[in-house]
């Protein structure tokens, strides 16, 4: 919450200091929507902070005095949505400009595979940057007599709403474990409703995906007791053999009250764009979301926030980069010998 309402407070400064440009100021500006996820996951207040520091309002004071570092005319603003593939389909409708996204989401999307198979490849899909790793979250109370994934069967679950990259990933789970959607009694919650679900005895057990700790989560691990549930086993192995946007991952002892070291699986989140998209605006968002300035900011509102380093940039990314961000991480030498074609 404190993240999300730091994104507004930096926004509603962003806007006030727009507003007070006098009249007679040169004013050309751009705007850009950014798809993020639901209010209680990761995507919504990691998005807030980006979209605040690649804006550049009109009359700002330049960077190098203490002012923004975005890109100047651009007001950038983060909405939230049911994550993943909702996002991806507004890219392509031209809804929002900008989106976060799972990578294995992003590769389905590009490729026409997976959950994009009836709907098509949308082949207008570019990455601009890898942020972190998300991790998989198999959530039950703290009294459950549920062990291993296995023993979800015939249990009420929620599997992530319809739209979200959490659905997208359960199915792939489930089915790693030998287990469909009629094996369970599902319910397709986003994870805010599924927290409250668990601490009122509606629910068995929640999957979520996201990078930890996911505030749906914590503030179910404040109300009640809860454990997760390890995803390394036999299934696990299966998964990262056959899901190559799988990748082990740990919730090391503390990221939610009372929980101790969970071995499980995760993916890479991921800032998408499309084709279309101005070179120039894309380099500029690209320099921003590396500044030091903005990864100051990410280091300090969140957890996830200290994982988003440059180095990483390019990981997990599974769609062909926007030709703006290729600029960018050229002129950096990001690629090493050899630049992407």
């Amino acid at each position: 919450m404190r993240t999300a309402i730091l994104a507004g407070l930096l926004l509603a400064i962003g806007l006030a200091s727009l507003a007070a440009v006098p009249a007679a100021w040169p004013q050309v500006m751009t705007f850009y929507r950014m798809g993020t996820g639901t209010t209680g996951g990761t995507y919504f207040p990691i998005g807030g902070i980006i979209a605040s520091a690649i804006s550049g309002p009109p009359g700002s004071p330049p960077c190098e005095l203490g002012g923004s570092c975005g890109v100047p005319g651009l007001i950038a603003v983060a909405q939230a949505s049911s994550g993943s593939v909702e996002n991806v389909n507004n890219l392509a409708a031209g809804g929002i400009e900008l989106a976060l996204s799972q990578s294995d989401v992003a590769f389905y999307a590009f490729t026409g595979t997976g959950v994009f198979a009836e709907s098509g490849p949308i082949l207008s899909l570019r990455g601009i940057a890898s942020l972190y790793i998300e991790q998989v979250h198999v959530v039950v109370h703290g009294d459950s007599d549920i062990e291993t994934i296995d023993q979800l069967e015939g249990r009420r679950v929620s599997i992530g709403e319809e739209g979200s990259g959490i659905l997208v990933a359960s199915r792939l789970i489930l089915d790693a474990y030998g287990l469909s959607e009629d094996a369970l009694e599902p319910s397709y919650l986003d994870p805010e409703a599924s927290a409250d679900a668990i601490a009122a005895g509606e629910l068995d057990a929640m999957i979520a995906v996201a990078g930890a700790p996911m505030l749906a989560i914590a503030d179910l691990a404040r109300r009640t007791p809860i454990r997760l549930i390890p995803i390394d086993d036999e299934g696990a192995t299966l998964l990262l053999q056959e899901q190559p946007f799988f990748a082990e991952a740990t919730l090391e002892e503390g990221t939610y009250e009372g929980v101790g070291p969970v071995n499980t699986i995760g993916v890479s989140a991921v800032l998408l764009g499309v084709q279309s998209l101005d070179p120039e605006i894309v380099y500029g968002i690209t320099k921003a979301l590396w500044h030091p300035s903005t990864q100051t900011l990410l280091s300090g509102a969140h957890p996830r926030g200290r994982e988003i380093r440059i180095e990483n940039a390019l990981n997990g990314l599974a769609v062909p980069l926007h030709a703006g961000a290729i600029q960018y991480y050229s002129e950096i030498n990001l690629f090493g010998p050899t630049e992407p074609q």
